[in-house]
């Protein structure tokens, strides 16, 4: 990236829809083509929620940039790159922080209805921490941000399992690394975590999509 001024930046880490390889754990109820018009609302509604806001929006996409290209043209964009998760969360991070940007967050594509206070309190955060995360309901994670660079938090952790923020919490106490909690919130992976986002935010995009 390109030297800047800013000092927030918040990454949007999102998959190309392509049929058969998004949500497939919403699969059943739904069948692949709806688990995929269904990841693309979820996409547009939490690329929407946080674009023209305070900080830096870029989209860290996976597979064909041509989705996103012709979707939201206005909007900086990046491939992932690494072998796995935790390396291209790693990579994009440094890499933000290598630009100049004072904090750098990352996101899901699966969170529309993820509070703009969660955004703006990580950045808070930052200001006094090296970490900043929010834990999400199944054990993850839903937001990762960093003033200063991390690299033992991105290697070897038991992605997309539900312990992954009990060893991220073990990895931060063992490097002493000062950082801080935001509230939990949830992401959309299965038909539970659907169904409580029809309870949670019934007039969300996403939520109306469903209905």
């Amino acid at each position: 990236m390109e030297k800047v001024d800013n000092s927030a930046i918040l990454g949007v880490f999102a998959k190309a829809p392509v049929v058969g390889q998004v949500k497939t754990r919403l699969c059943p109820p739904l069948d692949f083509e709806q688990a995929t018009q269904l990841y693309r609302q979820i996409l547009d509604e939490t690329i929407q929620r946080f674009t023209g806001q305070f900080f830096t929006l870029v989209i860290c996409y996976a597979g064909s940039e041509d989705y996103f290209s012709d979707n939201y043209p206005q909007l900086a964009r990046q491939p992932q790159q690494g072998c796995d998760l935790g390396e291209r969360m790693a990579n994009a991070l440094q890499g933000f922080l290598a630009a100049g940007y004072r904090q750098a967050v990352l996101i899901g594509s699966d969170s529309p209805d993820l509070p703009l206070t969660h955004i703006a309190q990580a950045f808070d955060a930052l200001q006094q921490s090296d970490v900043v995360i929010a834990p999400a309901d199944d054990g993850g994670y839903v937001l990762i941000g960093e003033s200063t660079h991390q690299p033992q938090l991105f290697e070897q952790m038991p992605w997309s399992q539900e312990g992954l923020m009990p060893q991220t919490k073990r990895v931060l106490d063992l490097h002493r690394i000062n950082w801080q909690q935001l509230p939990g919130w949830e992401d959309i992976d299965d038909a539970v975590s659907l169904r409580r986002l029809l309870q949670r935010s019934p007039g969300s995009l996403s939520a109306r999509h469903v209905r």
